[in-house]
Parts: C-alpha cells; sequence; structure tokens
C-alpha cells in the first residue's frame, strides 16, 4: 500500500516537472521568435530607429519584351526617375495624328490668363475640318464656350474645332500658334519634332518621335490642370447658348475600354490618356497608369487597324502594364517571404 503511494506521488511530480520544462520552453522560444522579429523589423542608426523594410523596396527592374506588340514603335517610361523600361523604335520619326492635341493643350494652358474666359466659335474656325474627316467635340459655330471646356473637348473627344479655336483666340491664327507649338519643342529638347497644325491632321512637315513625346507628356503631365484633363474620362459641359441641355464630353481611350471585354490591369488600372488615328498614323495611344506603387507613360504609334477595327493601340497598352502588374506582384511575394 506504501508502495502504490510512493508511486503515485512520484508519477505526479514527474508530471509537474515535465509541465514546467514545456512552459519554460515554450516561453523561451516566443522571447526568441520576438527578438528576431525585432532584429528584422528595426535597426538602429544612433539614437533614431528606423524600419529595414520600406516600400521603396518594392521598386524593382522591370523587363518588358517588344515582341508582342501590335504597334512599330513604343517607349514605356517609369514616371518616379524617369527611367526608360522599354523601347521600339524610339528614335524613328512618325507621324503622332491627335497625339498632337497633347502639345496644343499644355501650350494653351500656358497662355491663357484666363481659363473661365468664354470664347466665340465662328464658321472660319470649322473650315476643311469636316472635308478632312477630322475628329470633333461637338461644338457648333457661334457657340460660346469657356477655354477650360475647349481643352476638355480637344483633349477627350479629340475635338479639332476645340483646338483650332484656341489657337485663334491665344495667337490670332492657327499657324501663329503652332510657332509656339515648335518654341515648345525646341525648349523640351524635342529634336526630332516639327509641327504644321494643330490638330494632328496628316502634313509631310508634321511629324516626331515616340521619344520626343514621352518628354512632351513627362512634361505636361507636371501642369495640374493638363494632369486633370488628362485623367478625365467623362465630362459634362453646362447649357451654352447653342446646348441648352449642355453636353456632354466622353474620353476616346474610355469608349476604347468599354468596348474590350477585359480591360483590367493586374494590380494597377489606367489613368487617363489621348488616342489618336490617320491613315498614315496608324492607331496611337500616349496612356499613363499607376500598377504596384508606381506610375508609368507608354506611348506607342503605327498598330495596324482604323477606328472601326480592333483597338490594337489600347490592347499593347494592356498588355505593357499587365506585364507590370504580373512582374510587381512576383517581386512583392519574393519580397514578402524572403
Amino acid at each position: 500500500m506504501v508502495l502504490e503511494k510512493r508511486k503515485k506521488k512520484l508519477r505526479i511530480s514527474m508530471f509537474v516537472i515535465i509541465l514546467v520544462i514545456i512552459v519554460i520552453a515554450v516561453f523561451a522560444f516566443r522571447t526568441i521568435r520576438a527578438s528576431e522579429s525585432n532584429q528584422i523589423s528595426e535597426k538602429n542608426d544612433g539614437d533614431k530607429t528606423k524600419p529595414v523594410f520600406s516600400s521603396t523596396e518594392l521598386d524593382f527592374d522591370i523587363s518588358i519584351s517588344t515582341d508582342k506588340l501590335y504597334s512599330s514603335n513604343g517607349i514605356l517610361i517609369r514616371l518616379k526617375d524617369n527611367e526608360v523600361l522599354m523601347q521600339k523604335n524610339s528614335d524613328e520619326v512618325i507621324y503622332p495624328a491627335s497625339l498632337t492635341k497633347m502639345m496644343t493643350a499644355i501650350v494653351a494652358i500656358e497662355n491663357l490668363p484666363n481659363l473661365n474666359e468664354k470664347i466665340k466659335l465662328t464658321t472660319s474656325m470649322f473650315e476643311g475640318l469636316y472635308e478632312a474627316h477630322a475628329s470633333m467635340a461637338g461644338f457648333q459655330p457661334d457657340e460660346e464656350i469657356k477655354a477650360i471646356d475647349l481643352l476638355y473637348g480637344a483633349m477627350l473627344p479629340s475635338g479639332a474645332e476645340s483646338c483650332i479655336a484656341l489657337a485663334v483666340h491665344i495667337a490670332g491664327s492657327e499657324q501663329n500658334f503652332v510657332k509656339l507649338m515648335n518654341q515648345k519643342a525646341q525648349e523640351l529638347g524635342m529634336k526630332n519634332t516639327h509641327f504644321e497644325n494643330t490638330t494632328g491632321l496628316h502634313h509631310e512637315s508634321h511629324y516626331t518621335t515616340v521619344k520626343d513625346l514621352s518628354v512632351l507628356l513627362n512634361y505636361a503631365l507636371k501642369n495640374d490642370t493638363f494632369r486633370e484633363i488628362f485623367t478625365t474620362f467623362i465630362y459634362p459641359i453646362p447649357n451654352t447658348n447653342k446646348h441648352l441641355e449642355g453636353i456632354t464630353l466622353y474620353s476616346t481611350l474610355y469608349i476604347r475600354l468599354c468596348e474590350l471585354s477585359d480591360k483590367n490591369i493586374m494590380y494597377g488600372k489606367i489613368l487617363g490618356g489621348k488616342t489618336g488615328y490617320t491613315e498614315e498614323a496608324g492607331l496611337c495611344l500616349a496612356s499613363l497608369a499607376k500598377v504596384g506603387n508606381q506610375e508609368y507613360i507608354l506611348i506607342t504609334t503605327g498598330a495596324k487597324g482604323d477606328p472601326r477595327t480592333e483597338q490594337y493601340n489600347v490592347i499593347d497598352a494592356l498588355v505593357v502594364y499587365n506585364s507590370i502588374g504580373q512582374q510587381w506582384f512576383r517581386h512583392k511575394n519574393l519580397f514578402k517571404f524572403r
């Protein structure tokens, strides 16, 4: 009987000892893990404590192939550091079509003292535009439109009459305004660019390169008014003397995106853009997108097709930005689990 009691006490003692050992081991393990976590998340720098990992460490080298592009010319730039991430015949002289209107818009913005000033469109401002099959915003002769609304008219629906009205109002004639455009091109170092008009209608002496256009867009996006217009997809204009119920302008890029069944970008979105087309220029697009934690601009020209076919310029943009998104996703997860 006494022996059984001793054995029972011994078993209880052993159990208590094992339990204590387990508790101590768990506590020690948690202490070590906490210490390691603190070493990873922080490092001492004098009297300052800084995180080892920051969001900027999600920046990484991007590799984009041009093999799958429909466009004959293209350039991709990361805005943060102006690094060129992709080039395809970027120095080749091309026709810019309505991408011209980016220059028209920024020059107009910089020369308009009052964006709310009303400008009256005259019949002469429409001469030759319909015959040339120019894109129109929908304004009419004798209509009084604010300068800011004409800027939206030039950029969103690519209205040629908006460009002419702004040019005549600012410089007295389209040709005088074009001189300002070429002057701005020289100031920006666009060495292979020359403009003949404000609209992008084809002319043998109206040319540029996608590299020059990237310089232009990079510069223009630093202007708050231009950036706001460039990133707007729908713009309602209140009633005017010709449109009593107002008029709503739609970005041609927005319309093209709506036509596509798959317009999503992995971990990103297209913020805005300007389309362009002439028979000689092909399908063109200048776009701004945010993917992950960075903004990018992409300029492409020379894609086959026309406004009635598949929009290969927009498809190219989706392919390029999705490629960035996929690489960003892989890098993010490698960074997370390293």
